[in-house]
């Protein structure tokens, strides 16, 4: 049997099989079941269903024939003026293959567009709505310049919720003929975070090991610190163990390979489990973003870290 990616192995191919997004799936079908869409600009974080909706749509529009109608291009390799003026034209100026008048030009990751590219798409998109429609995708909408936006419908996407990713788990271990306790469930849920196609990857890279998956093998392979490892760090801190909480987390990211900026954000998270006040609670996170805001700049990490530890021992 040939080997394959569990995104491309799991991803939807009908609309009744896309986790979440019930309100934006409801609304795109009967634009489908009519055979008639407007443009559409898709807006939201990765791995939620943003290009697994737009490959069903052409499925359902165009059958056998959706590779012939369909043009996917992502914007992140082809940023420039020169992509819109040829691809999406010559492909957008052809009449489609079939009973739909129109065809589908799919850009992935629109917001990566120079502006002047985005103006080249809008007057694209004017010249060619008689034989063409356009999904724009997007992480954030506030990237797109005005004019494709009022020339789209928008839909907002959002990260799966704990429903929608328990599905997923579910139909994975259940295909795979994977045993999954529900500690690893819990842990997957927060560790993907809403991302189907992380969860896809991290649980492809689990059953490659073993197909019996706990919460161990999950950290594991995701090389992240367990919740209660940060959490020991920062409560050495606030009791004034400064030199034990550095040597802690020092060990914690040596452990398990973790970069500065990865522990700011598992530290940000574990700053409200703390028994601290509110207001204190407050002054840290906005200190856990000053920090992350240098590391991302260049700042030495393990440097950037100590004084974000000296920080907690100020709290009591």
């Amino acid at each position: 049997m040939i080997s394959s990616i569990w995104t491309e192995k799991y991803r939807p191919k009908d609309f009744n099989e896309i986790a979440g997004q019930e309100k934006i799936v409801e609304r795109v079908k009967a634009f489908v079941e009519q055979k008639n869409m407007p443009h559409m600009l898709f807006a939201g974080p990765a791995g939620i269903g943003k290009t697994t909706l737009s490959l069903v749509i052409a499925r359902k529009l165009f059958g056998e024939a959706w590779n012939h109608n369909f043009l996917e291009l992502n914007a992140s390799d082809d940023r420039g003026i020169d992509t819109v003026r040829v691809k999406v034209k010559d492909f957008a100026r052809t009449k489609a293959i079939g009973d739909v008048p129109f065809k589908i030009i799919y850009l992935d990751e629109c917001d990566s567009l120079t502006k002047e590219a985005q103006q080249a798409l809008r007057r694209t998109m004017e010249s060619y709505t008689a034989t063409c429609r356009f999904i724009l995708s997007c992480n954030y909408s506030s990237k797109i310049i005005e004019p494709i936006q009022s020339r789209c419908t928008i839909f907002r996407f959002k990260p799966l919720d704990k429903n929608a990713i328990l599905k997923i788990i579910n139909h994975i271990a259940h295909k795979e003929e994977m045993h999954i306790t529900e500690d690893a469930k819990n842990t997957l849920i927060e560790i993907s975070g809403g991302d189907a196609r992380r969860l896809e990857n991290i649980l492809q890279s689990c059953a490659a090991m073993n197909k019996d998956i706990d919460e161990t093998a999950i950290y594991e392979i995701v090389s992240i610190a367990r919740p209660k490892e940060i959490l020991a760090v920062l409560e050495k801190a606030i009791s004034n163990d400064f030199i034990g909480a550095r040597n802690l987390l020092l060990d914690v990211m040596l452990n398990h390979g973790l970069s500065g900026v990865d522990v700011i954000k598992q530290i940000q998270q574990e700053i409200l489990n703390l028994n601290i006040t509110n207001e204190h609670k407050m002054k840290l996170i906005d200190k856990c973003g000053d920090i992350e805001f240098r590391l991302v700049e260049g700042s030495d990490e393990f440097l950037q870290l100590e004084s974000l530890l000296a920080n907690f021992t100020q709290t009591k």
